[in-house]
């Protein structure tokens, strides 16, 4: 535990790697397109909880595999943004199941260490490129559903992207009270 406090207050922040294509704004919504380069990923799936209980579980999960909770028992850093799968309704809300994901920091990909925790698993991704939303404050999951419908009616009907899952992303630790950075991903097909 104290690898984990240690590691998300005093470690500086490894960024995923991406590259701006453009950006946009329609109605008053700011977004933009990027590219992001694939790699290895720890992440863990947790089913039958509520998305805001259930991604605050999956975060912490991961922040203590990345402070020491790993068969190396080493910190590994930190890196930005952590990822949320959401699996939309009908109705826009989200159904009771969550992917929560971290992107194992660069020192790490060609070997990263395995996770204490048999929930969570490393998994191999491909690049992507998303269409982005940004907004502040703690989010919950009314606010990433509110910001995903901001990003549908910007982007409009001509943008092709995935309808059956999105990303709910957060960049920073709990304990920052100001200037907080979250984001709405839809990944593009």
């Amino acid at each position: 535990m104290l690898g984990m406090v240690k590691n998300s207050l005093l470690s500086t922040v490894e960024a995923w790697p991406y590259r701006l294509l453009r950006k946009g704004e329609k109605d008053q919504v700011s977004y933009e397109e990027r590219t992001y380069e694939g790699g290895k990923f720890a992440a863990v799936e947790l089913v039958g909880k509520p998305f805001d209980e259930a991604s605050k579980e999956g975060a912490v999960k991961l922040l203590k595999y990345v402070g020491g909770s790993n068969d190396k028992g080493i910190g590994m850093g930190m890196t930005a943004p952590v990822s949320i799968t959401a699996f939309p309704a009908e109705d826009g809300s989200f159904q009771q199941k969550v992917k929560v994901s971290l992107r194992i920091p660069s020192q790490f990909q060609d070997s990263p260490p395995c996770p204490t925790d048999e929930s969570i698993k490393i998994e191999e991704r491909q690049g992507m490129t998303i269409y982005s939303t940004q907004f502040g404050g703690y989010a919950k999951e009314a606010d990433y559903v509110s910001y995903a419908a901001k990003l549908k009616a910007a982007l409009g009907s001509d943008a092709a992207y995935h309808k059956d899952s999105y990303l709910c992303n957060g960049y920073d630790p709990p304990m920052k009270p100001y200037g907080r950075r979250n984001e709405v991903w839809f990944v593009k097909e």
